[in-house]
């Protein structure tokens, strides 16, 4: 049995010092835990173009000025994901779940508090030490 490997972009888009967090829909995987909004790169697509698209569809908001943060490569056992993550500093347009799910914007010390997937624990520590340079 192969293993599928999904490829996605992910936004930690940063507002006055919040970030936005999405709640995932209980019947996808990882369902019920909190994430930083992104989806799956289509073929021939980049990470910036998929990303921009991505936050339109689910969000509502146009990601205007983003920039690389982490590469995540994480093997959950029934999927593989590769993480290509921004920090996505600059948008227009109001947050909002266009897909159903929660979203909610958080300081960024209170993120401990989520439940988050296992592979996002290097966003984490890696939006720490990019906050910390800030």
């Amino acid at each position: 049995m192969s293993v599928k490997q999904v490829k996605v972009a992910v936004g930690v888009v940063v507002k006055a010092g919040q970030i936005l967090l999405a709640r995932r829909n209980l019947q996808q995987h990882q369902g019920g835990k909190w994430e930083f909004p992104g989806g799956k790169i289509e073929a021939g697509e980049s990470t910036p173009a998929a990303l921009t698209r991505e936050l339109k569809e689910e969000c509502d908001i146009s990601a205007t000025q983003m920039q690389p943060l982490i590469l995540i490569e994480h093997d959950y056992g029934d999927k593989k994901v590769s993480l290509d993550t921004y920090i996505v500093s600059e948008f227009t347009g109001q947050a909002k779940g266009l897909e159903g799910q929660t979203i909610q914007w958080t300081d960024f010390n209170r993120l401990a508090e989520f439940d988050f997937p296992d592979a996002n624990v290097a966003i984490l520590k890696a939006l720490e030490a990019y906050l910390v340079n800030e």
